[in-house]
């Protein structure tokens, strides 16, 4: 089992930055990939960044790629997300996620098996 705990939330004006922290504990070597989703009120919960820990390949989603970065801290068993140049639409509960698995395509959120609470984070206009 894996247990994720994110932190960092908040709100935050149009413009501004936030960095997110997934902390993950138990079976660690479960996880060798990490993510971030996020969900808005109404909306389908969407891809918005991954990290494979063992070469440290990423993934982005078009709309955050060039303002988020995802990053990793081996010695804690953390993984970042670095949110700049925020706005209005990247409001929404914001979930960290882990699998194992060699698939290229780390977007997929039904391939993952462990998931956090979930972090708000809200930004206003």
């Amino acid at each position: 089992q894996v247990h994720l705990v994110e932190s960092g939330g908040g709100l935050v004006q149009d413009g501004g930055s936030l960095k997110l922290s997934c902390a993950s504990s138990g079976r660690t070597f479960s996880s060798d990939i990490m993510a971030w989703f996020r969900q808005a009120p109404g909306k389908e919960r969407e891809f918005v960044a991954a990290l494979r820990w063992s070469n440290g390949r990423t993934q982005y989603a078009v709309s955050v790629k060039g303002r988020f970065t995802i990053s990793r801290d081996n010695a804690r068993n953390t993984a970042y997300l670095q949110m700049n140049s925020l706005k209005p639409e990247d409001t929404a509960v914001y979930y960290c996620a882990a699998r194992q698995g060699s698939s290229s395509d780390l977007s997929r959120k039904d391939d993952y098996d462990y998931w956090g609470q979930g972090t708000q984070v809200t930004v206003s206009s």
